[in-house]
């Protein structure tokens, strides 16, 4: 079993169709048609959605996407219209909520790495492949690749894993056009965040994007982008391949609920218990590190 612990119930905002739920976004439709996304203090570990929120992540998400947009606006455009909130709207939904375009989403994650970690290492250690791309011997956890690769793989569920995929099945799926314009534009995107995190004292290991058509059929980068839900940031200053890497994104959950102190068996049909303050804490100061790392900003919201 996996999904929701505690489903909530769409928040209902007069002039607003809810679409779905999901991890950590609500979407919505308005009466021009346009998409209402809204990034909540969800935070899913393990095809969970907890019952615990991090206060404050669901904004670091939508600020530091509108930041990184604004950083990649000249290689491909994106999807926000706004961040004006729909009249109507829960005050909390204020620095969370974007009004964008509806796309006609390609139904593919696409995924680049930089270095190799996670379900690419894996592969690689199975096969030395990852995503069917060959890759040399001698790489372990960390290792940074030759060059960067495009390992797409297909959208699950809520609850759901993704699931790694080759290149030939995304032409397949989608046509040859389409996967050869997504692999370009993930590549140039993730090359542009990757040396940009780098002058930051960052290392972006990997990331990924999701991308969409409008209605004069272009590409369009959509959701979220480059935030610690879709990547994994690592300090440079203690990368060491051969070992797993500290990272600024929502380990402290993943190490708790896998500790004893949880009581909490992965393997069981349970669902994982609520999270600790200290947890919470941790995770949400993790977010904001990462937010004022890239951005230069400060977190005041």
């Amino acid at each position: 079993m996996s999904g929701f612990v505690e489903k909530p119930e769409p928040v209902q905002v007069p002039g607003l169709v809810h679409l779905h739920t999901g991890k950590v976004r609500d979407l919505y439709r308005n009466e021009a048609g346009d998409l209402v996304m809204v990034a909540t203090d969800r935070i899913s570990a393990y095809d969970w959605v907890l019952p615990s929120p991090i206060p404050d992540k669901g904004k670091v998400l939508t600020q530091l996407s509108l930041w990184w947009f604004d950083q990649l606006q000249d290689l491909i455009p994106n999807h926000v219209i706004s961040q004006e909130l729909p009249e109507g709207a829960p005050a909390d939904w204020a620095g969370r909520t974007l009004v964008c375009k509806s796309l006609d989403m390609v139904p593919v994650e696409a995924v680049a790495r930089g270095y190799l970690t996670g379900s690419g290492l894996v592969e690689y250690n199975e096969s030395r492949t990852v995503c069917g791309l060959a890759l040399p011997e001698g790489l372990e956890d960390g290792s940074e690749l030759p060059a960067p690769i495009f390992t797409p793989a297909t959208k699950a569920e809520v609850g759901e894993h993704d699931e790694n995929v080759s290149y030939e099945e995304v032409a397949r799926q989608v046509g040859a056009d389409t996967a050869a314009q997504l692999r370009q534009s993930t590549l140039a995107v993730y090359s542009r965040a990757r040396d940009i995190a780098r002058e930051r004292g960052i290392i972006l290991a990997d990331t990924k994007f999701e991308f969409g058509f409008d209605k004069d059929g272009s590409l369009i980068l959509a959701d979220e982008v480059l935030t610690p839900d879709s990547s994994r940031f690592w300090p440079a200053d203690q990368w060491q391949p051969g070992r797993a890497q500290p990272s600024y994104d929502k380990q402290f959950v993943r190490d708790w609920l896998t500790s004893p102190a949880s009581g909490w068996d992965r393997k069981s049909e349970q669902p994982p218990p609520a999270l600790p303050d200290e947890v919470v804490t941790a995770t949400r100061a993790k977010y904001i590190e990462a937010y004022e790392l890239l951005t230069g900003l400060s977190w005041d919201a």
